[in-house]
Parts: C-alpha cells; sequence; structure tokens
C-alpha cells in the first residue's frame, strides 16, 4: 500500500504557530523558556518553534539541540546509532522551563531518554513536551503537552516527516510497513 499524505507543508506550519501560541500560554509569556530539540528532525522543528515564539512575543527564546543516542535503551539492539552534538543555549537550562520537541511520539522511549540526557546537563524547573504528530501506542507513561496532529496509527504503519531544511520538501505521510516498526 502507497504512502498517503496526511499533512501538506501548509499544516505543519499552522500546527507548529498553533503549539507556539500554547507554549507561551501555559508559560504566561517567554520568561525561562528553552526550546530543545531531539536530532534529527526534531531540531529543526524547535528552531523553527523558537523563531516563532520570538515572533509571536517579541522576545528571543533559546533553541538547542539535545542528542538522546547514549541514553536509549535499544543501543544493543541498534548499535550503529551516530550520536549528534548536544547544543545548550547560552544561559543553560538550570532553573528555566525546558520544551523538548520531537516530531514524532511513538512509545515514549526516545522522550525517556532524553529526559535522562536533560538530567545529566543540568536542573530544569519544568519540562514540557511538543511533537507534531502523536501516534499512540506508548510504551511508558509519557504524554506531550502540545501536539500538532494526533494521527491514530497501527503498529505495522510508520510515520514519515519530511521537513524543508532536511529533505528538500515539506510533507507528512503515513504508510503500511512489512511487520511494524
Amino acid at each position: 500500500m502507497p504512502a498517503r499524505t496526511v499533512l501538506q507543508q501548509a499544516d505543519i506550519t499552522r500546527a507548529l504557530t498553533r503549539i507556539s501560541h500554547e507554549i507561551l500560554e501555559s508559560n504566561r509569556g517567554p520568561e525561562n523558556l528553552v526550546v530543545m530539540g531531539i536530532p534529527t528532525r526534531g531540531v529543526v522543528l524547535a528552531a523553527r518553534i523558537g523563531a516563532m515564539l520570538a515572533d509571536i512575543s517579541g522576545t528571543v527564546v533559546p533553541s538547542g539541540s539535545l542528542d538522546v543516542t547514549m541514553y536509549r535503551d535499544d543501543l544493543g539492539r541498534n548499535p550503529t546509532r551516530v550520536p549528534s552534538p548536544t547544543e545548550v543555549p547560552p544561559g543553560g537550562i538550570d532553573g528555566k522551563t525546558v520544551v523538548l520537541v520531537d516530531d514524532v511520539l511513538y512509545s515514549g522511549r526516545t522522550i525517556r531518554s532524553a529526559l535522562d540526557a536533560l538530567g545529566a546537563i543540568g536542573r530544569p524547573s519544568i519540562v514540557r513536551l511538543a511533537t507534531l504528530v502523536d501516534r499512540g501506542h506508548r510504551e511508558l507513561p509519557i504524554r506531550p503537552d502540545f501536539v500538532g496532529k494526533n494521527l491514530p496509527s497501527a503498529t505495522n504503519e510508520r510515520i514519515n516527516v519530511h521537513l524543508l531544511e532536511i529533505d528538500g520538501d515539506e510533507f507528512v505521510t503515513i504508510e503500511e510497513t512489512e511487520g511494524g516498526e
């Protein structure tokens, strides 16, 4: 079965704009906010959200990246992962509200790894989670605070996020896979 497109570029932009407004509303403004993206596409989404937060509030909101590779619980099964650099914004994360950003939320295991990685670099006062797509099937008690689109899916389906900065085009598809992800 071919992949079907579920979000176009305009849908992604609209979702990120809404998420940005929700972040500012829940934080009561941009003070003490830091946005951290999980590689690869979460970093791009975090940078976009950071820019949108700045446009909306008129205040620069620092963004960075958080590599979770060495904190994953599946390194034994997937040892070929290449770590990406963690980039902590100036001013760090101690005492800040950190919004973790990922492209697709599935089992919750990547986010668990991100929480461990975050704890290794500092102590935020609050951690929130933003995701472009929540597809369900959680294996851990992790729930996003900000969601672009809920896309209930079967375990034998895959969600593919394409972003202009990485892929040269922008859309989200869902497709059937052989034996599940």
